[in-house]
């Protein structure tokens, strides 16, 4: 006697059950991404003259996925004074410079056919609140060492190498 397998498994008994399991996982990851794919009329690496006099300000922060695959966000307070993280490039597209929501910071542009890179960012340092410092000293290093800028209209996503999301919206000058 053969058993008879349903045609949209591949696989017998146990092995069954583990297709199911991960074709689940596999869906929840996509959705629970869904906030972060951006989708694919974005464009990815634009150059920094296409970014030339305009201000972003970070309204999102996506953790990595955790062991579950499930997307968290960090909670972004605002700065002293109600200042929020933002970052405005410059008329020239050679530098950006921004607020950290404590401190003020500049950095370089440097463009190459894959798109640019920052370097040489400096901040001031002025004396915050410890919570804000550390989201201060995080989003300096994500600035330092993002791995990719997508533009999607007035949403700008810079991922980071180490999987995390930091999402702007564009502010009038």
């Amino acid at each position: 006697m053969t058993a008879k397998i349903a045609p949209f498994f591949p696989f017998r008994g146990s092995l069954n059950r583990l297709f199911l399991v991960i074709s689940c996982a596999g869906l929840s990851l996509l959705t629970a991404c869904a906030n972060v794919i951006p989708p694919c009329t974005a464009k990815t690496s634009p150059p920094a003259s296409e970014l030339r006099n305009t201000k972003w300000e970070l309204v999102r922060w996506n953790l990595p996925p955790n062991s579950r695959g499930e997307v968290r966000t960090r909670q972004i307070p605002q700065g002293d004074n109600s200042n929020p993280i933002q970052i405005v490039f410059d008329g020239n597209g050679e530098r950006i410079s921004g607020s950290t929501g404590c401190n003020r910071f500049t950095a370089r542009i440097n463009e190459d056919a894959r798109g640019f890179t920052l370097d040489q960012i400096a901040s001031t340092k002025m004396a915050c609140t410890p919570q804000r410092m550390e989201l201060e000293r995080d989003f300096l290093y994500e600035l330092n060492d993002y791995r990719n800028i997508v533009r999607n209209g007035d949403q700008l996503l810079m991922i980071g190498a180490n999987r995390e999301v930091l999402s702007f919206t564009q502010r009038a000058n």
